[in-house]
């Protein structure tokens, strides 16, 4: 009796260490599963946190890029390359949690997108700096042509006045420039100031010449400001290895007889200073005269 006693005892203490067995076998599992998550999850946070850190970098890198253009832009550039530097600084120093790291990827999402639209705005500014440049330089070249061709012919004008009366040439004479403002009700009200200045009327006359070739004259009249800018259509034409920009054309029919013309241009924001007005026929000035506006 005693010995089953002793055999039931022992079975029920196998059973009970089978029981703990199991039970440590389960928390050993747990706990190196734990083990294994945490690593995963440090190693995982470790690499988003590098991550952020290199697109912050590019961010920055960009921003340098774009300031080194020097363009107007500049500072408001600066100011946003700044903001990225303090995002790096900041994250460098953080645990690299997952709630702090989600905060400064949102951060950084912000940030980029208004990178993206600075530069748009730059990439804007550069095609709209370049085609203005090229004009001006197009424009330069064609006022410094010109201007050099008037200077050379402006030795000649005074000969030409001598002898064009015994040629078949036309001579232009009592060149003149006023300047108006033009009222809602049409009239003109004469000005010389360049605030007030509207409309330009510039008249000449075509000088009388028995032995002329009658039929319809075209001249081209060019009016240069004082910040040496041709005013009106600013149409270019050339002929043979000249070229002219004027401001307008102007026909008439001519029959040997004296013949006043007049034409208006129209414009706005004149320029105060000297300007100067050059009367082409075909390439060869035939007259010129200047004002001032103040």
């Amino acid at each position: 009796m005693e010995n089953q006693n002793n055999h039931s005892k022992l079975k029920a203490i196998i059973g009970i260490l089978a029981v703990l067995l199991v039970i440590s076998l389960v928390y050993i599992f747990k706990l190196t599963s734990d083990a294994k998550t945490l690593q995963t999850t440090v190693t995982t946070v470790k690499s988003e946190k590098e991550s952020v850190m290199k697109d912050l970098a590019d961010l920055k890198a960009t921003y340098d890029a774009a300031i080194a253009e020097n363009t107007s832009m500049s500072d408001e550039l600066i100011a946003e390359r700044d903001k990225v530097v303090k995002l790096m600084a900041d994250l460098k120093a953080s645990k690299g949690d997952n709630a702090s790291l989600m905060k400064y990827k949102t951060q950084y999402k912000a940030l980029e997108q208004k990178m993206n639209n600075l530069m748009q705005e730059v990439a804007v500014l550069k095609s709209q700096n370049q085609t203005l440049t090229t004009n001006l330089d197009s424009t330069k070249v064609v006022l410094e042509d010109s201007k050099k061709y008037n200077q050379v012919l402006v030795g000649q004008n005074e000969e030409l006045a001598k002898t064009v009366e015994k040629g078949s040439k036309l001579s232009v004479t009592n060149l003149k420039t006023a300047s108006y403002k033009v009222r809602s009700s049409g009239k003109q009200v004469a000005t010389d100031k360049a605030s007030r200045t509207d409309m330009l009327k510039i008249s000449f006359t075509i000088a009388e010449n028995k032995i002329a070739k009658q039929g319809d004259k075209t001249y081209y009249v060019q009016v240069i400001d004082s910040k040496n800018n041709v005013l009106g259509d600013k149409a270019t034409i050339s002929f043979g290895e000249n070229s002219l920009t004027y401001s307008f054309t102007t026909t008439v029919k001519y029959e040997n007889k004296t013949v006043e013309v007049s034409e208006q241009l129209p414009g706005k924001d004149f320029a105060k200073g000297t300007y100067y007005v050059n009367v082409f026929d075909k390439d060869e000035l035939v007259s010129k005269s200047s004002f001032s506006l103040r």
